[in-house]
């Protein structure tokens, strides 16, 4: 059989075969060759099966994009073979090829799950236009469950960071550390308070790795159900849940290539955090009620506002499953150790919120500055962002609901944190007065300057 050369002038097209493994099964060695010849320049793997025996062995082995299967062969047809792999759990895209069609066998492929359907004989330009659309359609679906989610949990819009913003020394070395490990697999576990930012560490890290142009997809633990979690994280065969028919691809499998974001992963249930350990170890997931793992490429971001030692302890986190997700860990700094960057990140709500609501802009005068470097931020970067859209809402700062510092005796803050704020507390009782305030601290007049000039005051 001889093949035409092939030209394919779509990057897009170009990349989205590059990174597609498929699996040929047929029995005639000639069309398996052919088929070997046409894909594998443009695919990132190519394996075929002469029988439905083999095929079913290479699903065990790996998982495949897309299957190009023969219709007519010895033994089962490709139709029953489909239906069987779809009952077992298979989520892969299929293009039926076959030389005997009509309008009955083109709807039973339909509805054994067949994405498509090409006639024999056909040129390499159909087949390599059918395994496009094949990957386009899986592409469109995956986008549109992914963007319901984020819908779905608010996780959309302007709003959303993917760099972590400012120029203090703590926010600098959670950047270096993400350069550092971003060429990693290695799963990485994000603590710190809630709302200081490790959703916006998470999208850094995937911005700035391999992975960048491939799906990135968040999940809030604590906001799925329990009974839910798994089949969402998983995804399902038809007729696994009750009162839902169709089976459908979860979260995980959603993402292949990508990074997986686990917020509160200290809410997850004791089923889930197995099933958890078993992917992050080796790679496989088995949706709820299929015979057949699934094979995934993916890089998991962790997260807990919550230590996790404590509830490793009393029985509530598995002991192997934090060690496992435990060899790379960052703490996320709260929002009042970290310098000016109150400042860079308030100029930055500034701007964003009043495009997305359309409301005037504000200008912050430096009362207004010194009032957000005092403040302790006991809800961190959310706290601020809020407040900055209460400023615009009414057209002014309501610096009368930062409440004064309330810091406890026992605590021990940074020495620039310390300083900080007992200079715009000093600046804050004498009216702006410098000398006078630099009077009383002890300090000179010049140090006090040097020192607001750097906090941008």
């Amino acid at each position: 059989m001889t093949m035409p050369p092939v030209a394919i002038e779509d990057a897009a097209l170009t990349r989205l075969l590059s990174r597609a493994r498929v699996l040929v099964v047929d029995d005639e060695a000639g069309m398996r060759n052919f088929l070997m010849k046409t894909l594998a320049p443009f695919c990132q793997a190519v394996e075929v099966a002469g029988t439905t025996a083999e095929a079913d062995a290479q699903l065990d082995r790996g998982n495949f994009d897309i299957v190009i299967l023969d219709n007519i062969m010895p033994g089962l047809k490709g139709l029953d073979w489909l239906a069987e792999q779809r009952r077992r759990g298979g989520f892969a895209e299929t293009i039926m090829i076959t030389a005997y069609a009509d309008l009955e066998t083109a709807i039973e492929a339909l509805r054994a799950g067949a994405s498509d359907f090409v006639l024999k004989p056909f040129r390499s330009n159909q087949l390599l236009n059918a395994v496009r659309r094949a990957l386009q359609m899986a592409q469109l679906r995956r986008e549109n469950l992914l963007l319901r989610h984020e819908l779905a949990s608010g996780d959309t819009g302007p709003g959303r960071r993917n760099r972590l913003i400012g120029s203090s020394a703590s926010i600098a070395a959670v950047r270096d550390m993400l350069a550092r490990v971003a060429g990693v697999t290695t799963p990485l576990l994000i603590t710190g308070a809630s709302g200081t930012g490790k959703e916006v560490a998470a999208r850094h890290l995937h911005g700035i790795s391999d992975r960048a142009d491939r799906p990135f997809v968040p999940i809030n633990c604590a906001a799925i159900p329990p009974d839910r979690i798994e089949a969402e994280l998983f995804g399902h065969i038809a007729g696994a849940l009750p009162g839902i028919p169709e089976g459908r691809e979860g979260f995980l499998p959603s993402a292949q290539g990508g990074t997986v974001f686990l917020d509160e992963v200290a809410e997850l249930s004791p089923a889930a955090q197995s099933a958890l350990l078993r992917v992050v170890e080796d790679g496989r997931i088995r949706p709820l009620g299929a015979a057949r793992d699934l094979a995934l490429d993916l890089r998991f971001v962790l997260a807990s506002s919550r230590p996790l030692e404590p509830e490793v302890a009393a029985g509530r986190f598995r002991q192997d499953l934090f060690f496992r997700i435990n060899v790379l860990q960052i703490d996320m700094p709260p929002l009042r150790h970290r310098e000016t960057d109150v400042i860079d990140l308030a100029d930055l709500f500034l701007t964003e919120i009043a495009q997305r609501q359309s409301l005037a802009p504000l200008e912050m005068d430096s009362t207004t500055r010194a009032a957000l470097l005092r403040h302790d931020w006991p809800g961190n970067i959310r706290e601020l962002r809020n407040f900055i859209e209460r400023a615009l809402i009414f057209g002014r700062f309501p610096l009368e609901t930062l409440a004064p510092p309330q810091r406890q005796a026992e605590a021990i803050e940074p020495l620039a944190a310390v300083e900080r704020c007992l200079i715009l507390r000093a600046l804050d009782l004498t009216g702006g007065n410098r000398s006078e305030a630099a009077r009383r601290l002890g300090i000179s007049r010049k140090t006090i300057d040097r020192k607001c000039a750097g906090w941008g005051l």
